[in-house]
């Protein structure tokens, strides 16, 4: 007897782990599924965790900073998923797993979890199966930690997702002047200089961030926080949970929360529109009327899809 999907946000959190795997399964096998959609659309408006994005060029070090961070919150007694984001493969268009194989946890652990899942066609790195993903995580999890695929300059996309961002800059690489160009350094909430263990190269490197940060910012807006981590001597890593959950209790405390998660959620629909039926598809529909009468983004998103495809549709 085939096992049920949970229909509720209550069921997902009570079946554990099983439940979790399930659904985040059928992300891929019931994306038409209106009710799936709905659960969808509960989990994106539940409060749920909060979500810490990681982002920077490939070796900087990001998978083992995810490790550092479930072990620092998992010994705080938290809950945390992990969505790693890996390249796709150019014959399957599935993930290729190098950044699951590079997470250590317990297979027994029941309060962790990690998904790979792969870019596909998203440069920035999460594909919509990602974003339905990180909600479905957020929902049930207390922490959610989602690490971006790395591939240098398009690295805006996890943006859309987190709660925290946090840039990972390598001591000695160059990264700094590279994001100065792409625009990235308007984007994190926090940057992490990574191998601090390196001494004076990775206190160089800080330097350069916060100048490269003064520079790239708009005149009156706050700095992000650079602080130096090592993730194999575990330097620096209990400032840098700190420092994401000052960042996230400033935002709740003047409810730029919840207004930021409305904006993605804005965004999400925006963003699926456009790259299915292009600009003029973008404009040929109400996206704020569509999400108010949908109740939530994965429904308005199948609901518009639906309807711009009939419209378009050759006569």
């Amino acid at each position: 007897m085939a096992v049920r999907r949970p229909a509720t946000i209550a069921e997902l959190a009570a079946g554990g782990k099983p439940a979790l795997a399930r659904t985040l399964s059928a992300i891929e096998t019931a994306a038409d599924d209106p009710a799936f959609l709905q659960l969808l659309d509960e989990a994106a408006g539940a409060g749920g965790g909060r979500v810490v994005g990681l982002t920077g060029p490939p070796g900087v070090g990001k998978s083992t900073l995810t490790n550092a961070l479930i072990r620092a919150y998992r010994a705080r007694g938290e809950t945390v998923g992990v969505i790693a984001v890996d390249p796709s493969s150019q014959i399957t268009g599935g993930a290729l797993l190098g950044d699951r194989t590079r997470l250590s946890t317990d297979p027994e652990d029941t309060g962790v979890f990690v998904r790979s899942m792969a870019a596909r066609d998203r440069l920035g790195g999460l594909s919509d199966h990602a974003i339905a993903a990180v909600v479905l995580m957020r929902a049930v999890m207390d922490r959610v930690i989602v690490e971006s695929v790395g591939i240098g300059q398009s690295e805006a996309d996890v943006a859309h997702v987190a709660d925290t961002l946090a840039l990972c800059i390598q001591p000695g690489s160059g990264d700094s002047l590279q994001f100065m160009k792409a625009g990235v350094m308007e984007l994190p909430d926090l940057v992490l200089v990574t191998k601090a263990d390196m001494g004076a190269l990775a206190r160089r490197a800080a330097a350069d961030v916060q100048g490269a940060l003064t520079l790239a910012r708009p005149a009156g807006a706050g700095l992000p926080e650079v602080l130096t981590v090592s993730a194999t001597s575990e330097q620096g890593i209990a400032e840098a949970v700190a420092a994401c959950d000052a960042h996230t209790a400033k935002l709740e405390a003047s409810g730029e929360l919840s207004e930021r998660r409305k904006r993605q959620q804005r965004h999400w629909v925006v963003d699926a529109v456009t790259r299915r039926f292009g600009t003029v598809g973008r404009g040929a529909c109400d996206i704020d009327a569509a999400l108010a009468g949908a109740g939530g983004p994965f429904t308005a998103i199948a609901r518009l899809d639906a309807e711009l495809r009939t419209r378009f549709r050759p006569s």
